[in-house]
């Protein structure tokens, strides 16, 4: 008898909602038949925004030195965004089951002291699109949750090859100190035995003395800078990365890419739409049909429900409409932020190029006027400081020269970072 009551009362409820009907074709109104189950219920299939993160393509030349960094650093991640993109996908695979009924159990004390237990079935008819606001949230949130995804393994790589490119630029530094180190040292037993001599002046030693300090001190900077970048970059790897050496040059950004704070705007906007959509359709009246059946007796009936409504429930309409305005607006907001740093590092790379030409082109002229001074100070021509003075200005602008080439690298990476194209999507 008892299950018989409970499969009367769950008969009766499908019953009556079959009755009510489900209107699926009034743009959310009433309520929207059942979707995709599985996997593809978080809608990633479905979805342009992670279509279009998947098919991204890193700019960093396969097999490079930049791209073994990547691969390494990307092995280490712990991904706390990835934990919460999983967790993304689970909300979303739940709210695609939400238009189901919903059965639980009620457990009470009778007029005679025993316990009833009664099993409870609700399924919503009518309830002005909230179900289907409720899963496109979760959809919307899988798409956040993915934008943050790739915006974080993004930010990881940079930071490993800002780290590498850093190390390379102070080991590049050190082989020029290191030569100009030891030159100097050359150029101080000559100028000690000039002064033994009689030669020269004492005080020309002590000059060049301090001459060679600075350099054995920018020899020992360029050192420690580069062990320091390589320490802090193998806590990141998965593996070290000592030996790595080289840099490549980076593709320019493909015509067409949206940044990534564009397309996390983009789910942002989404996700807000969606927000404002249930909070419209808890302002208005719903349609509900529940049962209920025990051992002894069964019901169903309709239950109309929903926010009351007040002399500002036209105002509170009005601010959800207002809502899905301000999320377009922020789309605008991200693609002029990010125009703005795309510009700006523009005009910083084009500026480092022609910094580029010009001070190579200056330490060769530098280095030819410092073997003119070499020849003719071995001709008697010149005094020994004539010679370092000329020397120690060929050294600084190769040193200049050498840590534009660097920084133009790193401005280049700079920019295809904000585009999201220093990992592979697939591998995200």
């Amino acid at each position: 008898m008892r299950r018989a009551a409970y499969l009367a009362a769950g008969v009766a409820l499908f019953a009556l909602a079959g009755c009510m009907g489900s209107n699926d074709g009034q743009s959310g109104e009433a309520y929207e038949a059942a979707p995709t189950h599985g996997l593809n219920a978080a809608n990633t299939q479905g979805s342009h925004l992670i279509t279009s993160l998947q098919a991204r393509r890193s700019v960093l030349p396969e097999g490079s030195s930049f791209d073994q960094v990547a691969d390494a650093v990307m092995a280490a991640n712990s991904r706390a965004a990835e934990a919460e993109l999983r967790a993304a996908v689970l909300r979303s695979s739940a709210a695609q089951k939400n238009w189901l009924p919903q059965i639980g159990p009620e457990i009470s004390l009778d007029n005679m002291g025993d316990f009833v237990a009664t099993l409870l079935v609700e399924q919503v008819i009518f309830d002005n699109g909230r179900k289907k606001a409720e899963r496109a949230y979760a959809a919307a949130d899988v798409e956040v949750a993915a934008a943050s995804l790739s915006e974080s393994s993004n930010q990881r790589v940079m930071d490993a090859l800002k780290l590498f490119i850093t190390a390379e630029k102070a080991r590049a530094r050190a082989k020029i100190s290191g030569q100009a180190a030891a030159d100097m040292a050359d150029f101080m037993r000559i100028m000690e035995a000039r002064v033994a001599g009689g030669v020269s002046d004492s005080s020309d030693e002590n000059v060049l003395r301090l001459k060679l300090n600075e350099a054995r001190e920018t020899l020992n900077a360029d050192m420690e800078t580069a062990a320091t970048a390589l320490a802090e970059l193998n806590a990141m790897a998965a593996y070290p990365l000592d030996d790595l050496r080289g840099i490549s040059d980076i593709a320019p950004v493909p015509e067409g890419t949206e940044p990534l704070s564009v397309m996390s705007a983009e789910g942002e906007r989404s996700r807000t739409i969606a927000e404002a959509k249930i909070e419209r359709a808890g302002l208005l009246p719903s349609l509900t049909a529940s049962g209920a059946a025990n051992k002894d007796d069964s019901s169903g009936a309709l239950v109309f429900g929903g926010g009351m409504l007040g002399l500002g429930t036209a105002d509170s309409l009005g601010a959800a409409d207002a809502s899905q305005q301000a999320a377009e607006a922020q789309i605008q907001q991200a693609y002029e932020d990010t125009a703005r740093v795309v510009a700006r590092l523009q005009q910083q790379l084009a500026s480092l190029d022609r910094q580029q030409q010009n001070t190579g082109t200056l330490a060769a002229q530098a280095k030819r006027n410092y073997t003119l001074f070499q020849e003719q100070y071995e001709a008697g021509q010149r005094q020994v400081m004539d010679v370092v003075n000329v020397y120690e200005g060929m050294v600084d602008s190769q040193l200049e020269h050498v840590g534009l080439r660097y920084d133009a690298i790193l401005t280049r990476l700079s920019i295809a970072n904000e585009y999201g194209l220093l990992v592979n999507g697939d591998a995200v």
